[in-house]
């Protein structure tokens, strides 16, 4: 086998350039085997030094089916690299693999994939590959007993992928196209108007406390009497609960009516918003 052939194999079997290639067979002594190896480990050092970088782009992904549904997001720095083949090929099948784990990354990352390495080491080769930081982010599946799930996919890249995605969980006695629907647009609606917590009691203290302490330094400047100021105060906190919150928030195709309004008026017996998980790129 002359060199030439040696490096086109080489790049076929590891991704890297020409020159690492060639580079990586005079060191191995022709070895093709060994050379393998030497890129693998230039490889890692490669994507060590890549990892200290910001990667604020990349995928979400979605797999599942409406009884058991799992969302992934994957980082890279750039869009043009969110949309690349490989890149896209990789998220899909993790996509698979995360289900099948209920989104535990640490699972995750010990599986193997179609070509027999885990996913840590092909993480490690798809960095070494692209050039740029790829990290794995947030994650969630959702599975709840006699209930279905809907999800929405938005500012689609391919597929299953895309820069916002949404899962949303509903439980309901009764099984209709008018239950679907609204699964489908209640999942549009959490994709616009991004609530934190389906009731207001469900909103983090922490949450809370923090706007509370940006609602108070803001009236500190104001130069308002304090009762004024505590008036003031309670009525903003009341109102971001009430924006904040699934179900007081203006229904986003209706927005005269509240989501609690027009579950009322579907009418479906014992309809309830068992859950619900939103990821945006870059958030």
């Amino acid at each position: 086998m002359s060199d030439l052939e040696k490096i086109k194999q080489l790049r076929q079997s590891t991704g890297a350039g020409f020159k690492d290639c060639s580079a990586a067979l005079k060191e191995s002594g022709g070895d093709i085997d060994k050379a393998v190896e030497i890129l693998r480990v230039k490889g890692i050092s490669k994507a060590s030094k890549k990892m200290s970088r910001d990667a604020k782009e990349g995928v979400i992904a979605i797999s599942g089916d409406n009884v058991k549904t799992s969302i992934l997001e994957v980082n890279c720095e750039t869009d043009f690299v969110a949309k690349n083949e490989d890149f896209i090929n990789f998220v899909k099948e993790l996509s698979e693999i995360n289900n099948k784990v209920n989104s535990d990354l640490d699972k995750l990352k010990k599986i193997k994939m179609k070509n027999e390495k885990n996913v840590e080491e092909n993480l490690v080769s798809m960095i070494a590959k692209i050039g740029e930081k790829i990290t794995l982010g947030r994650s969630k599946t959702l599975e709840h007993q006699n209930s279905k799930n809907y999800f929405y996919l938005h500012t689609v890249v391919k597929d299953n992928l895309s820069k916002l995605a949404v899962i949303s969980s509903l439980s309901c006695e009764e099984k209709s196209e008018k239950l679907d629907t609204f699964g489908k647009q209640l999942s549009m609606h959490i994709a616009a108007s991004n609530p934190i917590a389906i009731n207001s009691d469900d909103i983090k203290k922490e949450i809370l406390d923090k706007e509370y302490e940006l609602i108070t330094e803001e009236l500190k400047n104001s130069g308002k009497p304090e009762d004024i100021a505590k008036k003031i105060s309670s009525g903003k906190m009341n109102k971001f609960k009430e924006e904040s919150s699934l179900m007081t928030q203006q229904w986003v195709m209706e927005p005269k009516k509240k989501v609690s309004d027009i579950i009322k008026e579907l009418d479906l017996k014992d309809l309830k918003i068992v859950d619900f998980y939103r990821i945006k790129i870059g958030d």
